[in-house]
């Protein structure tokens, strides 16, 4: 059984804007940014489940090509640096703001 790949566009996964809050196109009160942030963090979990079903197939000799794994693995990897990344520099944000002086 072979789970399909779907190829993440290099823009959109390196791009952190994606994985951030509201657009200027969003009300932001409305929650759509939060729930955006959200799909990201869904759709990372998608990509690690992937991987790791791949990575039973492939320990298992059920896996027909190797390069599927490889591949997974990599997106997996990639959008769980650039997750950590955006987290990072929010939580940064976040304490600069409550060092500012009121």
């Amino acid at each position: 059984m072979s789970f399909p790949i779907t190829a993440v566009s290099p823009v959109s996964a390196a791009t952190p804007t994606s994985f951030v809050g509201p657009t200027a196109a969003t009300d932001p009160t409305s929650g759509a940014g939060f729930a955006s942030v959200l799909g990201s963090v869904e759709a990372l979990q998608g990509l690690q489940s992937t991987s790791s079903s791949l990575a039973v197939q492939a320990v298992t000799g059920d896996l027909d090509d190797v390069h599927d794994y490889t591949i997974a693995a990599a997106e997996a990897s990639t959008a769980l640096e650039v997750t950590a990344a955006v987290r990072n520099k929010a939580v940064e944000a976040f304490s600069e703001i409550m060092r500012m002086q009121a």
